[in-house]
């Protein structure tokens, strides 16, 4: 899902609350991303068309506020292409929400890829406070490498002109960004571009998958999980660990210079949680998981979004109640299991409490001893971890002595001019040299007038 702030999983009041991200149109969408691991669920479903009922949305609006022992509850809309059932389908989801709420407030999240967004549809969301998520993939050339419709056109374009509408009408809007293998050699690109078009809180996700050689046929789906016993192969636009730990690595070099607290980007936030001991509010990197859950268009439950397969069918919501669903011992199995299942590598691994093994979704991998269930993206995660240490211990000392995480720009600063201010005594560099901070530029050039000796 994307990167909704204030509306992200809520695991700090974990047994009061849980989340079920709804697909009003189950896989159904207008895009045929190639790396999207949604639109083949759609085999598991054998309707011509897939939409939500009357019946079904109501019951689950009914049952997902009764649910929720908090007074804020987030709804958080799906796909597929969430914006295919219509407008008034949403305006019958507001007339239920204010039918049942029962004194609790509501809040409306949308994730959607941005095409079909018009003026109908920005006022719609500017009028009723929906927190809109785009899926975009940076600048047009990246963006188009993968992300095309039905026809093989082209998506950056359309997806501009919504955003442009939903500036217009000032609605609030996140990025979700893949890191795949193309993106994944850009990082600096996007970010700026992310920047450029308005994005105040960005959501940067691995695409990572593994399909069997060996053709499911018993369900027809090719993309496998972690579990499976067979022949794995990552996919060709999977990005590689080393790729995706260097993309985090420059991104965050740039933002923790310039950035923090005027741009807001998940992984960081939570790198940060972890770093003070908090609750990180993103199941990624919670030591247990199984309070996200997802609903398809027909009331079908499952364990996670990332585990729409029949092995992690929890049941439906016309025979079970929510609360019976999220409570089941086969869905308390599912989210102990993430920290079951660590391998010992990783129990003694010094970043564990940054990133608790991540998603079990990426686990098919081996450790140097052999053992099963090591993250395929663990050596990105601890060449970032390893790289942030310092900058994350600095603002979580100031978060301790209740000072702003933004003065951590001041200190590199002014870091970096002691280190080049010692340098220079050291070197008697002249105004001709090469720069000590290794731009290659002359010295007069670079980082002379930053000195103050």
């Amino acid at each position: 899902m994307a990167y909704f702030n204030k509306l992200d999983f809520p695991f700090p009041t974990r047994g009061l609350a849980f989340n079920v991200m709804a697909k009003p149109v189950g896989s159904a969408c207008n895009l045929r991303c190639s790396y999207c691991y949604y639109l083949e669920k759609k085999v598991l479903y054998k309707e011509h068309i897939l939409r939500m009922s009357p019946d079904t949305l109501e019951e689950f609006i009914k049952q997902y506020i009764e649910a929720q022992k908090i007074p804020v509850v987030t709804f958080v809309w799906q796909g597929g292409e969430p914006s295919l059932a219509g407008i008034e389908f949403y305006k019958t989801v507001l007339q239920l929400q204010k039918k049942y709420a029962n004194g609790k407030r509501i809040e409306n999240a949308f994730q959607t890829n941005g095409t079909y967004i018009d003026e109908a549809w920005s006022i719609f969301f500017k009028e009723n406070d929906f927190l809109v998520g785009i899926s975009i993939d940076g600048p047009e050339n990246l963006h188009n490498a993968f992300r095309k419709d039905a026809l093989g056109n082209n998506s950056w374009k359309k997806i501009m002109e919504g955003i442009a509408l939903l500036h217009k009408h000032k609605v609030e809007f996140n990025t979700l960004t893949t890191v795949n293998r193309i993106t994944g050699d850009h990082p600096l690109a996007i970010y700026r571009f992310l920047k450029d078009i308005g994005s105040g809180f960005i959501q940067f996700l691995p695409v990572t998958e593994v399909i069997s050689p060996e053709y499911d046929e018993t369900y027809g789906l090719r993309l496998i999980t972690p579990g499976h016993k067979g022949k794995k192969e990552v996919t060709e636009w999977s990005v590689r660990p080393e790729q995706y730990g260097k993309f985090l690595i420059s991104v965050f070099d740039e933002w923790v210079r310039n950035d923090v607290g005027r741009y807001f980007v998940q992984l960081f936030d939570v790198t940060l949680a972890n770093w003070v001991g908090q609750m990180p509010g993103l199941c990624v990197f919670s030591e247990t998981c199984g309070d996200a859950l997802v609903m398809e268009h027909n009331g079908d439950v499952y364990s996670c979004d990332h585990f729409v397969f029949p092995e992690h069918f929890l049941g439906n919501i016309h025979n079970d109640l929510l609360t019976a669903l999220v409570t089941s011992e086969k869905q308390k199995k599912f989210g102990q299991a993430k920290l079951t299942s660590l391998p010992q590598y990783c129990l003694e691994c010094e970043y564990r409490f940054a990133c608790h093994g991540e998603c079990p979704k990426h686990r098919w991998e081996r450790t140097p001893d052999g053992e099963e269930g090591l993250n395929y993206l663990c050596p990105a995660y601890k060449m970032f971890f390893r790289h942030v240490h310092p900058y994350m211990q600095y603002m979580a000392d100031q978060l301790a002595k209740k000072q702003a995480p933004a003065n951590v720009m001041a200190w590199i600063k002014q870091n970096e001019r002691d280190k080049l201010s010692n340098q220079k005594k050291q070197l008697s560099i002249g105004r001709n040299d090469p720069c000590p901070c290794g731009s290659g530029k002359k010295f007069k050039n670079c980082c002379m007038d930053k000195l103050t000796i």
